[in-house]
């Protein structure tokens, strides 16, 4: 489960040493943490890193296809971690240690910054071989975040990114040796940490207006 440390102005947020599927135990442990970035004080900012292979892997299908009476439900609680990192007051970064794909590769897109590995793991939104759609709050959160070109690419031909691959696409900003990624992004928000309060997240709120509405609608979150 996700774990929250706190290294002098610098919050980083553990997502795990699995494949940090968005299970519900999982959601609810990341919106704890948030909270308690939130309600801190002082300067601060926010690492989201992990251990392992992967960073993310998104959506937890297993749970999804054992409880389809609560996709909706389910959906909108993805889209909310979404929304709240898009309108977090703290500058965030993502430290993309390993393998990040599908709604693991959205929920990096709602950070600030990212750093990823250079030498290995893989960036990649596969939905198009998945068979599965982009909802219109998720197809929105990638078209902000990225060019309309690498957007393109991204979501209609699945293409996985290494990480100089990702950088030359703009889709990170920096790809760096595996023993620097956590420390780049602490790095990266250290001096960032002094940007934080309601300036902030109205600046995100106004910028991402025409995000946040997709996502956080509640009655027909997919679009259908």
């Amino acid at each position: 489960m996700p774990t929250l440390d706190r290294q002098e102005n610098v919050f980083v947020l553990d997502l795990g040493d699995g494949e940090n599927r968005f299970h519900p135990d999982w959601l609810a442990a990341v919106d704890a943490a948030l909270d308690e970035v939130e309600k801190a004080d002082g300067p601060r900012a926010l690492v989201t890193a992990a251990t392992g292979r992967f960073w993310s892997n998104g959506l937890d299908l297993d749970w999804l296809f054992a409880h389809p009476d609560r996709q909706r439900e389910y959906v909108v609680s993805v889209h909310a971690l979404y929304a709240r990192l898009l309108t977090l007051p703290v500058v965030t970064v993502a430290a993309l240690q390993g393998h990040t794909f599908a709604a693991g590769a959205m929920f990096s897109l709602a950070h600030d910054l990212r750093v990823m590995r250079a030498d290995r793991g893989f960036w990649c939104l596969p939905e198009a071989d998945l068979g599965i759609p982009f909802s219109p709050g998720m197809s929105a959160l990638v078209q902000a975040r990225l060019t309309p070109r690498a957007a393109h690419e991204a979501m209609v031909t699945a293409r996985r990114y290494g990480g100089r691959e990702a950088v030359a696409a703009d889709i990170v900003d920096h790809a760096v040796d595996e023993d620097a990624v956590r420390a780049t992004a602490v790095e990266l928000a250290a001096a960032q940490a002094g940007k934080v309060g309601d300036t902030l997240r109205t600046i995100r709120s106004r910028m991402y207006a025409h995000v946040l509405a997709p996502l956080r609608e509640r009655e027909n979150p997919l679009g259908d």
